[in-house]
């Protein structure tokens, strides 16, 4: 009888103790709260976004004939279907005319959280954002926005669908309008991922292998530009803080800001999907996620991490990637 209670006593210990987190897991969970965060389930703005007007700008997102010889679309470069995490996986993207770009596309998964668009910053927000390529010489070089407008006015569907999305107005295909749809399309593109549900209270949702790759992320230093919702995303930082990166032809804010303080700044991508969207920096050059940890770590924080760092920070940032698009 004696044996048979220290056997259930046993028992009972272990089944709570499977059913709950340890302190040391709890500790972790909310220290990732207050470094990070939940991501939003609606992003700013979307208040606004009425379903005609989404609709039309998931047409504008795909839409080859916004450029000049109808070969070329946001989603060429920002792909958002299947299992693609809003990038094109190229170190640089060719525009309509065959020519690259001269920066890494960034994902327009999550965007509309950005604190502002763009490496350098150049757009203040999603609709800012969209009016940018169509115009580009390099990526969509469209000639003018009445260009764009009189495209559109020619194509029936387009006539109707904006009428839809803009009953109010007297002129309803406009540029303004355009990139008003696109940005409220773009708004939908939000990812949902185990470090969030992490957050929210279920332990499990992270193997005991991520949540020693997050306390490694979070001793070695990556927070001090990576933190907030998106873990990044939501600040200016100068590549090479304390070794300077190989590449100093691209000047970055700088070139926007005209102030010489803010020269090789740019904005610090978020790590949502990071590990879907190689390769990686403003200029493409990092070809793989556990290079990319190790080149951070030294020109950001001067430290060498160790394989076995760098593998346990990237089994973290893995677990980042949005549930529908990751393997």
């Amino acid at each position: 009888m004696k044996n048979t209670k220290i056997f259930c006593l046993g028992l009972i210990l272990a089944l709570v103790s499977a059913c709950g987190p340890s302190e040391k897991t709890k500790q972790l969970m909310q220290d990732a709260k207050t470094s990070f965060g939940i991501l939003p389930e609606k992003m700013p703005g979307s208040e606004k976004d009425t379903p005609a007007k989404i609709a039309l700008g998931e047409k504008l997102y795909f839409e080859k004939r916004l450029s000049i010889n109808d070969s070329q679309s946001c989603s060429s470069c920002h792909g958002t279907l299947g299992k693609t995490a809003g990038v094109d996986n190229l170190p640089t993207s060719p525009g309509a005319l065959g020519k690259n770009g001269d920066r890494n596309s960034p994902t327009s998964l999550n965007a509309g959280f950005h604190f502002v668009q763009f490496w350098d910053g150049r757009a203040a927000d999603l609709k800012a954002q969209a009016k940018g390529p169509i115009l580009n010489p390099v990526e969509m070089a469209m000639p003018s926005e009445a260009a764009v407008e009189k495209k559109l006015s020619e194509i029936a569907e387009y006539v109707d669908l904006f009428a839809k999305a803009f009953p109010d107005q007297d002129k309803k295909i406009t540029y303004d309008n355009l990139a008003e749809a696109i940005a409220a399309f773009e708004r939908t593109l939000i990812t949902r991922d185990r470090f969030d549900e992490f957050q929210a209270g279920n332990h499990r949702a992270l193997t005991s292998e991520e949540q020693k790759g997050l306390e490694t992320f979070l001793s070695a230093g990556c927070i001090q530009c990576h933190n907030g919702p998106l873990l990044g995303g939501n600040s200016f930082r100068k590549l090479g803080q304390v070794h300077p990166y190989e590449n100093t032809t691209d000047v970055g804010r700088s070139a926007v800001s005209k102030n010489d303080a803010e020269k090789y700044f740019f904005k610090v991508p978020s790590l949502r999907n990071i590990a879907l969207t190689a390769p990686y920096f403003h200029d493409g050059k990092v070809a793989t996620l556990p290079e990319a940890v190790k080149k951070m770590a030294y020109l950001q924080l001067g430290k060498e991490l160790s394989s076995e760092e760098v593998d346990s920070i990237v089994s973290f940032l893995k677990a980042l990637s949005d549930k529908n698009r990751s393997n």
